[in-house]
């Protein structure tokens, strides 16, 4: 893979900053879930830390992302909002902008790759969007967003760089902190940086001390290597079961945030995603689909130490197609 990464230079963009977050936190009161932080004495245990989980499964539309498409929903002028919004995701981020648009009577289209989970695409319909689908590995979906968005005369709101999905997003982070107090690490899930950017801004804020960790999986590390050689770094479609971390390269608004405020990013291997998955479906009796279970991985395998420290994991969604959940509590 390295042979055929390309590092690509980044132009200046504004940044959210957690004024921004502090707004979106007031937009989604009453409309997002202020979901639960849940512990683990045997999580615990096994890592030596003392660990709270943002339990972003339980959020509407099953992930953390109806906090970033609802309030760049919100954000839109009333002309806007009648034309309808545009985007592309994989699943938890297509979910979150259909229903993030019915809810606020905005219609929305959204593209999608042929191979996404059934389980997304079907409720990314029933939540009433416009599924265009594509070959994630022949075709660019942004190039499509962006042809649509023109044709139609529709607002993109792509699922990780955008300054008002990043803020949403970080609202996460935010309740964990006024629920929790100062942490020592917060582990966060990686894909294309909007969760973890987000989150960022949020630490920085209310506990400055705490060392944000990023964490990916270990087939797709462009979010790694870019943290480490200062410039984005486009990597090949990766191939891996978190199927929400497919990105090929970080958003540039979320790289600026996590260069100047994120302290690491690690990886994880699909066997320690899959046995993770595991730990939450035993011995905490909650679903966490593949790629929500990235952060708690960390943890639990090693990849970040955190004994005798007081640890925040986002647990980023619980999206998981009830057969191939099957088959992972069956490996």
């Amino acid at each position: 893979m390295g042979a055929q990464a390309e590092s690509l230079a980044t132009t200046p963009v504004p940044l959210p900053t957690y004024d921004d977050v502090v707004a979106a936190s007031e937009r989604l009161a009453g409309i997002a879930h202020r979901t639960p932080v849940l512990t683990s004495r045997t999580f615990d245990a096994r890592t030596g830390a003392q660990a709270f989980f943002k339990a972003e499964s339980l959020q509407r539309s099953g992930a953390f992302k109806f906090r970033g498409a609802y309030n760049a929903i919100a954000k839109l002028d009333p002309e806007a909002k009648r034309r309808g919004v545009v985007t592309f995701s994989s699943g938890n981020h297509a979910q979150a902008i259909a229903y993030a648009g019915r809810l606020q009577g905005v219609p929305t289209v959204i593209v999608m790759p042929q191979d996404a989970p059934a389980m997304k695409m079907a409720a990314t319909k029933g939540y009433g969007g416009e599924v265009v689908t594509y070959d994630r590995y022949k075709e660019d979906r942004e190039a499509i967003g962006r042809r649509l968005a023109a044709e139609r005369g529709l607002t993109l709101i792509p699922p990780y760089d955008h300054a008002d999905v990043i803020a949403g997003q970080g609202t996460a982070a935010k309740e964990l902190f006024e629920e929790v107090g100062p942490l020592d690490i917060l582990l966060v899930c990686l894909g294309g940086g909007g969760l973890l950017a987000g989150c960022a801004l949020a630490a920085k804020a209310l506990s400055p001390e705490c060392k944000v960790i990023g964490v990916e999986p270990e087939a797709g590390n462009d979010g790694q290597r870019s943290l480490r050689s200062g410039a984005i770094v486009r990597i090949p479609i990766p191939t891996s079961i978190a199927d929400g971390a497919l990105t090929p390269a970080l958003g540039e608004r979320n790289f600026g945030i996590i260069r100047s405020s994120v302290a690491d990013i690690v990886t994880v291997s699909d066997a320690q995603l899959v046995e993770t998955l595991r730990f939450f479906v035993e011995r905490m009796k909650i679903v966490v689909e593949p790629t929500g279970c990235l952060s708690a991985a960390a943890a639990l395998h090693g990849a970040v130490p955190c004994s005798g420290k007081r640890v925040g994991i986002v647990i980023s969604g619980g999206n998981v197609d009830p057969k191939a959940l099957a088959g992972f509590l069956a490996a």
